[in-house]
């Protein structure tokens, strides 16, 4: 099975009350999705507040992930941006012992035409010492990267090699499933369409929920790679409703108030995002008590 089949963790990076990086936390974190059984670790991606990051902390935040991470799953880099010569500098500086390949996000804001969100990727591709894994959220970068750009570039760049598609369009994951080459994959963005997803040939998910419940998710996620779906649903269902409270007040707000529920960090978030309201904390309560 390809490294990247099956779970992938999109890491929180948590806080101490002091808004610096709680570096035993992340350690916790870290820990406890390994030993969750997930397949792979996605450090500083979106979930990881990577915005709010100096160049300073996420080189910190790198440098000590790989550290605990010690070879014991693969782990893909967060490099993104929306300054293409920013991002092909950063790579060409980055040190990539310890890391199995990166994952970059379409370009955010400015709001590229298809042609330039294309030409921003050629550009990384030839910097990369490292396989790509492109993302596509048009919830966040107020751009959709179409169906026909990604394959255009699964097409022409052999280190480009799979696409986190969080579009939440099945028509669109559709089409880059039925034309996509060989060994380029797809995989789920978004926590509650994984299943009907690996159906249709997605090879496993990028999560969030996964920070909290690695276990209950990355088994769900190997039945359904087994082809294992109706064993699969139970679990599935059981995910829909604290899935839904993670997401409710934005993300990673939700995730890491379960977090903090479970005792494995806090919930300290940096601004613009705060925590959840106290009326979705006791929600999350209350699911996790169903859960448990």
């Amino acid at each position: 099975m390809n490294i990247f089949h099956g779970t992938g963790i999109a890491l929180v990076t948590p806080f101490n009350s002091d808004q610096t990086i709680d570096f035993q936390g992340l350690e916790n974190l870290i820990n406890h999705t390994i030993e969750g059984g997930v397949e792979y670790l996605v450090s500083l991606g979106t979930t990881g507040e990577t915005a709010t990051l100096s160049k300073e902390e996420k080189q910190s935040v790198f440098d000590f992930t790989v550290k605990i991470v010690n070879g014991r799953v693969p782990l893909v880099a967060g490099i993104g941006g929306n300054s293409t010569l920013e991002i092909v500098e950063y790579i060409k500086r980055f040190n990539s012992e310890g890391f199995d390949a990166i994952l970059s996000v379409s370009p955010y804001y400015n709001k590229p035409t298809q042609e330039g969100i294309y030409q921003h990727y050629k550009a990384i591709s030839e910097a990369s010492p490292l396989p790509i894994i492109l993302y596509n959220v048009p919830g966040r970068t107020g751009s959709n990267m179409t169906a026909d750009t990604t394959l255009r570039l699964a097409h022409h760049f052999e280190n480009i090699i799979g696409i986190k598609e969080a579009s939440g369009d099945f028509e669109q994951c559709n089409k880059i499933l039925k034309d996509k080459p060989e060994n380029f994959f797809l995989t789920s963005g978004d926590d509650p369409i994984t299943l009907p997803l690996v159906a249709m040939g997605a090879v496993g998910i990028i999560s969030v929920v996964g920070n909290a419940l690695p276990q209950l998710l990355s088994t769900m996620v190997r039945m359904c790679l087994d082809g294992k779906f109706i064993e699969a649903q139970p679990l599935h269902f059981s995910l829909i409703d604290i899935t839904s409270l993670c997401f409710v007040e934005g993300n990673p707000a939700g995730v890491k108030a379960v977090l903090k529920q479970l005792d494995v960090c806090g919930d300290t978030l940096r601004l613009p995002l705060v925590n959840v309201s106290s009326g979705t904390f006791d929600k999350i309560t209350e699911e996790l008590s169903k859960l448990n």
